[in-house]
């Protein structure tokens, strides 16, 4: 991590001065804010100050940060202008209506929702695909995070497509249900409690029945009969990795806590084989290659929650195409899916000296 250190000696003691940032993040009391609160902390990233921001009906209640206790402030009394970067996760509404406010104000914010991510003028980042976009972000003072799907998705298919040029890509997700949220949780929650008998299994939150269930459809429908997830996907990779890529996608939520699933079918431009295939896998930043032919030898959702990498398994030939290999695609939605992903954006910033450090100095001493 880029932290400029600056240290002094005097006869009594060294001290090691560490520029820290003040950081806000909006949408606090949430999953993924939650988990940002986690991994800054996890990271040790280096925070001067933290506040939480929330709506009103929010404001008051309690955060986690480290061994800190924060209390919720209202966003619309909140002064930016005293920040150096905001983590923002309180849905597209609101980043539309607040995220160019606080650009201006001065802060770079990061933005974990879709209402940034197809603007020409706002980089759209997963460090371990296309680091060298952070320098777009001066333009608006805002960085995009990609869709949870997505971010899983390119850091897989990265190395592979600098190897061999991936021509088409279908894609099938088994996405969680911490993707919808808290309430997406709560449903699942209650109505596998419901359906013993000890409740009501009315579903409220998603259109059909989650618990014991399938749904092939997140998002809204559009006109051509894919829905907005779906074309998020495409649209997202295109914009990092490769505009000509071929993709198609069915996303479907799954009655799983969290931790997102994709079964992936490539074809390449060249021949690549499997054994091949892996070493690039293995070699690749944020990636773990768990694929043995054996019962236990891939990885689940339930393994790969609160985890950071993006994990790859079932790595095979697909024999009905010239040049074609399948995957199987894990990771924690909450975590590399999304916060896990603002705070390594975060990370590079401060890597690229593109966050201000008007917060001063942070002093330890040593010796």
């Amino acid at each position: 991590m880029g932290m400029r250190v600056r240290a002094q000696t005097s006869p009594f003691r060294n001290r090691i001065e560490i520029m820290g940032y003040r950081v806000a993040i909006v949408g606090a009391t949430g999953n993924v804010g939650r988990e940002m609160l986690a991994i800054l902390e996890e990271l040790n990233f280096p925070v001067d100050e933290m506040h939480a921001l929330a709506s009103r009906k929010s404001k008051g209640n309690e955060v986690s940060f480290g061994e800190k206790t924060i209390r919720c402030q209202d966003i619309e009394q909140f002064d930016f202008s005293t920040v150096d970067l905001v983590l923002m996760s309180a849905g597209g509404a609101v980043s539309r209506e607040w995220s160019e406010k606080i650009g201006k104000a001065g802060p770079i914010v990061i933005d974990n929702s879709s209402a940034f991510r197809k603007d020409p003028d706002v980089p759209l980042i997963v460090p371990e695909v296309n680091p060298d976009h952070i320098k777009l972000a001066k333009k608006k003072n805002i960085v995009a995070n990609p869709n949870c799907s997505t971010a899983q998705l390119v850091v897989a298919l990265k190395p592979l497509h600098d190897a061999a040029k991936i021509k088409r890509a279908v894609v099938s997700t088994y996405q969680s249900v911490s993707g919808a949220g808290k309430e997406g949780m709560d449903e699942l929650w209650n109505q596998t409690k419901a359906i013993y008998g000890l409740g009501d299994a009315t579903p409220k939150k998603f259109p059909k029945q989650i618990a014991f269930n399938v749904l092939p459809f997140i998002g809204e429908f559009r006109d051509d009969g894919y829905t907005d997830e779906e074309a998020k996907m495409w649209d997202e990779t295109h914009k990092m990795l490769d505009p000509d890529i071929k993709l198609t996608v069915t996303c479907v939520r799954v009655p799983v806590f969290v931790g997102h699933s994709e079964a992936v079918t490539l074809e390449f431009e060249r021949p690549i084989a499997v054994e091949e295939a892996r070493a690039i896998l293995r070699d690749a930043p944020g990636i773990m290659v768990i694929d043995k032919h054996e019962d236990d030898g891939y990885i689940t959702p339930v393994d790969a929650a609160g985890e950071h990498a993006v994990f790859v398994s079932r790595i095979r030939k697909d024999p009905t195409v010239e040049h074609g290999l399948n995957l199987w695609v894990v990771s924690d939605n909450l975590r590399k899916g999304a916060a896990l992903n603002a705070v390594q954006i975060a990370q590079l910033l401060d890597e690229q000296g593109m966050l201000k450090t008007a917060s001063g100095y942070r002093t330890l001493t040593v010796g």
